[in-house]
This record gives C-alpha cells, sequence and structure tokens, in this order.
C-alpha cells in the first residue's frame, strides 16, 4: 500500500470519506466508503461522472452486502445462478435496501454488486470491514487505469490513498447482469 501524507493508513483514508484507488481484475478502480455522501459526491465529481449512472460495491462476502440489498426480494429461482458465480467477475444488479443513496444507484432502484475472485480486493473490504465502491480509476471517457502510474496521471491529488499492486490478468471489466431478469448489460 502507498504511503500517504494525509493519513497513515486505508482504513484512515476510508472512514474520513477519502478516495482510495486500488487494484481489480482488469484495471485501477477508484472508490470511497458507500455510506458517506460527500465522499460518494467527490468521487462522481473527480471522475466527471453523473450521479444517474450508479456505482458499483465489491464486497468479501454477501454478508458484507446485506444492508445495501433487499434479500427478500430476490426469488429464490434466481439464487443458485447468482451465488454459483461469486466469487468471480460478474457484477449483479440486485434489489436495493430503503438506506442506499441515489448517488450509489443512480436513477435504479437496483445496486450493482460484486464479491471478486481477485484476493488483494476481497482482502481490502476485509480490512474496511465493508464494502467498497468501485468504478474505474480514470476521468470519464479516458482509458481505464491499468496501473498506478496511471491513477496519478489521470486523477492526482484527487486520490488519498492507492493501494500499489498490480492488477489482475482480466483483459476486460466484469461483466453485469441483472438478477432479476438474467439480462446481460455489459
Amino acid at each position: 500500500m502507498s504511503e500517504s501524507t494525509k493519513f497513515h493508513s486505508v482504513q484512515d483514508a476510508f472512514y474520513a470519506g477519502g478516495l482510495i484507488a486500488y487494484p481489480t481484475e482488469a484495471v485501477f478502480g477508484l472508490g470511497c466508503d458507500p455510506d458517506n455522501s460527500d465522499a460518494l459526491s467527490r468521487l462522481l465529481a473527480l471522475k466527471q461522472r453523473p450521479a444517474s449512472k450508479g456505482l458499483i460495491l465489491v464486497a468479501a462476502d454477501y454478508s458484507q452486502l446485506l444492508p445495501y440489498i433487499d434479500d427478500k426480494r430476490i426469488p429464490q429461482e434466481r439464487r443458485f445462478e447468482i451465488f454459483s458465480k461469486w466469487p468471480g467477475p460478474i457484477t449483479w444488479l440486485l434489489p436495493k435496501s430503503e438506506r442506499v443513496s441515489d448517488l450509489l444507484c443512480g436513477d435504479s432502484d437496483l445496486i450493482a454488486v460484486r464479491i471478486p475472485d481477485f484476493a488483494p480486493v476481497r482482502e481490502l473490504c476485509r480490512a474496511l470491514t465493508k464494502p467498497i465502491v468501485s468504478t474505474s480509476a480514470n476521468v470519464s471517457g479516458m482509458p481505464p487505469a491499468i496501473t498506478a502510474a496511471d491513477v496519478i496521471q489521470q486523477l492526482g491529488r484527487g486520490v488519498d490513498w492507492l493501494v500499489d499492486v498490480p492488477v489482475g490478468g482480466n483483459a476486460s471489466p466484469s461483466k453485469i447482469f441483472n438478477a432479476m431478469t438474467g439480462e446481460q448489460l455489459r
């Protein structure tokens, strides 16, 4: 993990509303505390991304996602497919809980969530004891950051903590499916 002049640890940065850049399976992600609306607003402004598009949450396991999901609305017949794809590079759109900010899910009543099989992301979520927002670490419309140097070049001082570990070997970002219908969106 990178040293920071403002924070002593990734946990300090995260819980103070900082933006964290970290490696995912294919690209660097940019994240923050999903319960901190100031951090969410700052992340969207740094990326120049409209809030209406929504963001993804990554987690170490399903239990970390439960506060953000309306689990009882997931049809029983869809559960096997959802859980059989995790951990892995599949992002599911699931019914959001009432506590979820519109900054996190955009105009949708679904929230995008993933349990990756990439150990550094799961370890980060375990260290933070909760999910982290996951969007590509780049300005919207620019190529996603593949290295820590790319993150610094595009986002510079907007990032409060950089987890300087190589990305995984996946050639493309996660696939996104609507868990309620099975439709692939990306």
